[in-house]
């Protein structure tokens, strides 16, 4: 909020300069509208700006620079082989943009090409602090996962909420649908939950691309932008992000991760909740919420068993354990055997 008030005092005070100055013999109300727009211009440069990566910076600022070098050449050439005139300013004004303007944009394009770790640790602080950047989408904080994670200390860095995805958790809070809503209510208690948490820094950015209509993608620019990783569970980004070249971190993939790895033949206890898709079968689940198919535990609804793992499928939607009721064994009762007197 200071920044943008900032941002409003400084298009007055340029506004105020060309009202009182009336440059180049201008009305008043003219070079008023004429300096407000000058500072607009300012501001728009210094949010472009403010996005580039330090490589693509640097880039921008070698290209221009030699575009200017280029350029200077150039004038000479037309200063010695055209008559001095308004036709020969106009073309070295003309030659001195297009320069420019061309070194400025190819080399901001190029910046990616560059490789800071030849310098040493000059710029090692920078590529850090941006590897550790992390985007939190839609997805993410409606699951409220996310804050559990932060609570334990395993995420580091700085969390960033853009506020284009702010808005669309507003839009989900207020959807006339109630079960979006409480979906949407969710996410914005997860964001002040996180927020109370020390051990994270949770930051919002008002960085936007009107031009992108999809959340999504606008997620995927600012990505690439901060050299940031996203933070989501939703399959269809997971996706898009990955034919970007857009590194994810998919909270789904940690949970499957995290998850105890059952051999056939162990033993485990568990509780058989209802009945199960095929004949006498019943369902039961792990604490991390893996299925466990029992045989012949039908008639076992409503109470823990003990059972020995026969088989472990993995599935596109999670793991599923087959089992079977462990059977104690009995001991065989002793044969006698008689003798006849022969």
């Amino acid at each position: 909020m200071d920044l943008v008030l900032l941002r409003i005092v400084f298009i007055f005070v340029f506004a105020a300069a060309g009202y009182f100055l009336q440059p180049f013999g201008l009305n008043g109300w003219v070079s008023a509208l004429s300096g407000g727009a000058t500072a607009a211009l300012v501001i728009f440069f210094e949010l472009r700006v403010r996005a580039l990566s330090l490589k693509r910076l640097i880039g921008a600022i070698t290209g221009s620079l030699l575009g200017i070098i280029g350029a200077f050449f150039f004038s000479l050439v037309l200063h010695n082989s055209l008559p001095r005139g308004h036709a020969q300013s106009l073309l070295e004004i003309s030659v001195l943009l297009l320069m420019t303007y061309t070194g400025l944009v190819v080399g901001a394009s190029k910046g990616d090409l560059l490789n800071l770790a030849a310098l040493g640790d000059l710029f090692g602080n920078e590529r850090i602090a941006r590897r550790s950047v992390k985007l939190l989408d839609t997805s993410s904080i409606i699951d409220g996962r996310i804050a559990d994670m932060a609570e334990t200390g395993f995420l580091e860095g700085v969390l960033v909420v853009p506020e284009f995805v702010l808005r669309e958790l507003q839009m989900v809070a207020d959807s006339s649908d109630s079960s979006r809503r409480q979906r949407g209510r969710r996410g914005l208690d997860v964001l002040q939950r996180m927020q109370a948490n020390t051990l994270i820094t949770i930051q919002i950015v008002e960085d936007d691309y009107p031009k992108i209509r999809e959340v999504d993608l606008k997620l995927i620019e600012l990505a690439k932008n901060l050299e940031a990783r996203i933070i989501t569970n939703d399959f269809n980004l997971n996706k898009v992000a990955h034919l970007h070249q857009v590194s994810v971190l998919n909270i789904n993939d940690l949970a499957n991760a995290l998850k105890p790895v059952v051999l056939p033949g162990e033993k485990m206890n568990i509780l058989v909740l209802k009945e199960g898709k095929e004949y006498n079968q019943g369902v039961g689940y792990l604490d991390d919420g893996t299925m466990v198919v029992v045989d012949h535990a039908r008639r076992m609804i409503g109470r823990t068993i003990d059972i020995v793992v026969t088989s472990v499928l993995q599935t596109a939607s999670g793991k599923m354990i087959f089992g079977r009721i462990e059977e104690v064994a009995r001991p065989e009762p002793i044969r006698t055997v008689e003798m006849s007197n022969s």
